[in-house]
């Protein structure tokens, strides 16, 4: 079973990453590895929460799962985290990752690997192939611009999955997927990280 950091709007999303970290216990799917409410005490500085996250979470975990909301790319710490995952550090290596738009988002599946497509979704008989950072942006308004910014890399493999099309079979399949190719992932990080949450 693979480690996993699961990146999230802890205010607004905290019930679905309960729900994720209890299906994958209950199926023996991955060990959940991400930051819990009250983990990190809010008086903490921002260096200090980067710090942590990265050298004590992240670094334990090979593959992050980013949980995509309403709210989810607006937040700095989501950034953060995804950035943390796709860097490759002496402390943590890079993670695999791969991401679920929850249901008030929704959005199309995006396959990246060979065998995704009819392995995992043999009811979808019309796929499109997407390219340009308009039409990425335009499927997936809700989603965070660094993930975005690697979606549109022709080498990176970031799985998208609605909230509802998660069960034990594509959970597995995903993130061993993500696990996989970590290594090989030339991701993007030119994007500055976020200072600050937006509204």
């Amino acid at each position: 079973m693979h480690k996993v950091f699961v990146s999230y709007h802890h205010q607004r999303d905290q019930l679905y990453k309960e729900a994720l970290v209890e299906f994958g216990e209950q199926h023996s799917v991955f060990v959940d590895r991400s930051v819990d409410t009250n983990d990190i005490p809010d008086e903490w500085t921002d260096q200090q929460i980067r710090r942590e996250i990265r050298d004590k979470y992240l670094r334990d975990s090979t593959v992050t799962i980013v949980l995509v909301g309403g709210e989810t790319s607006r937040r700095k710490h989501v950034d953060w985290e995804i950035h943390s995952s796709m860097y490759d550090g002496s402390v943590n290596r890079r993670s695999g990752i791969m991401v679920i738009n929850l249901p008030e988002v929704s959005g199309p599946v995006h396959c990246p690997h060979g065998d995704e497509e009819k392995g995992l979704y043999p009811d979808i008989t019309s796929w499109m192939h997407v390219d340009g950072r308009a039409e990425y942006r335009r499927r997936y308004p809700y989603m965070p611009d660094r993930i975005i910014d690697n979606l549109v890399k022709p080498k990176v493999r970031i799985s998208v999955i609605p909230w509802d099309r998660i069960n034990q079979r594509t959970l597995e399949f995903l993130i061993e997927a993500a696990f996989r190719y970590r290594a090989d992932c030339p991701y993007d990080l030119s994007r500055p990280m976020r200072r600050e949450n937006s509204s």
